[in-house]
């Protein structure tokens, strides 16, 4: 092998790991605009937030539900291996009548028969949904081991240019945002999860939209929808966004007096 030969086969090997470096580094700057135009430091500290509006739910792309609904959600810092770090309380109706309260590793359905604690199905769904939501990753995973970042080109989604970032975990779970490319705030994420019963491969989509920032100059986005394997299943519309009010204790507490139900089989 002469040297130019030999020279070129190097030059030739190291492109791969050259193109893997650069979306690496295009990636890392990505997620840190996009951080920043969500509020920076502001959002990274944010303690909780309480949000109010309209909720609806769907089977097979027929209304089932709708709501006033307003919800609760508390951060904690440094949460525990396999704990989210995260309370949250949804409730429903004009008198917040109904609620479905999750305590990180634990939920119950509120009503004024008692509180039933939720089938183990709902809480490894909620789990894996919120700790795959951007906007969580964001807030709670960032300082993860090996949590990295690839850009992964761009493209036009719903009418306007995106970036798409992919991010991994250590596990090489793969969610993926798009990235509005101008204000770099996110208008769709996927990842796949797999069914705890039957183990087939269920696609989570998110779409935000409508983002709105608070007096505390935190981004969060007004509208958002759920769609499951190409089905919407729920959409919110925030009427107000409230953070850092100092939730009190009360709302993620189950009263001392209330009856605790049998629980419901999965």
């Amino acid at each position: 092998m002469t040297r130019r030969t030999f020279t070129g086969a190097v030059v030739t090997a190291a492109l791969p790991l050259q193109a893997a470096e650069t979306r690496a580094v295009r990636g890392k700057r990505l997620l840190d605009e996009g951080v920043a135009a969500l509020g920076g430091d502001r959002f990274l500290r944010m303690r909780d937030r309480k949000e109010t509006g309209r909720a609806y739910t769907f089977y097979r792309e027929q209304l089932t539900g709708l709501s006033i609904a307003h919800i609760y959600t508390r951060y904690t810092d440094n949460p525990e291996p396999g704990k989210l770090g995260l309370q949250e309380r949804q409730t429903y109706g004009k008198k917040e009548e109904s609620a479905v309260l999750f305590l990180d590793g634990q939920g119950f359905d509120v009503t004024f028969r008692g509180a039933r604690p939720l089938p183990d199905t709902i809480l490894e769904r909620y789990y894996s949904t919120t700790r795959n939501n951007y906007l969580y990753i964001v807030r709670q995973r960032l300082k993860e081991p090996n949590l990295t970042f690839e850009h992964s080109g761009t493209q036009v989604l719903e009418n306007q240019p995106v970036d798409v970032l992919d991010i991994f975990d250590e596990e090489n779970f793969n969610v993926t945002v798009y990235l509005n490319s101008a204000t770099k705030l996110p208008v769709k994420q996927r990842f796949y999860r797999r069914d705890p019963l039957i183990h087939d491969r269920i696609e989570e989509v998110t779409h935000f939209t409508n983002f709105k920032r608070s007096a505390q100059g935190v981004q969060w986005p007004m509208n958002l929808q759920r769609e499951r394997d190409t089905e919407k299943i729920t959409e919110i519309y925030d009427e107000t966004v409230v953070i850092d009010s100092g939730l009190a204790n009360d709302l993620f507490k189950l009263p001392n007096d209330i009856q605790i139900l049998k629980k419901e089989k999965s």
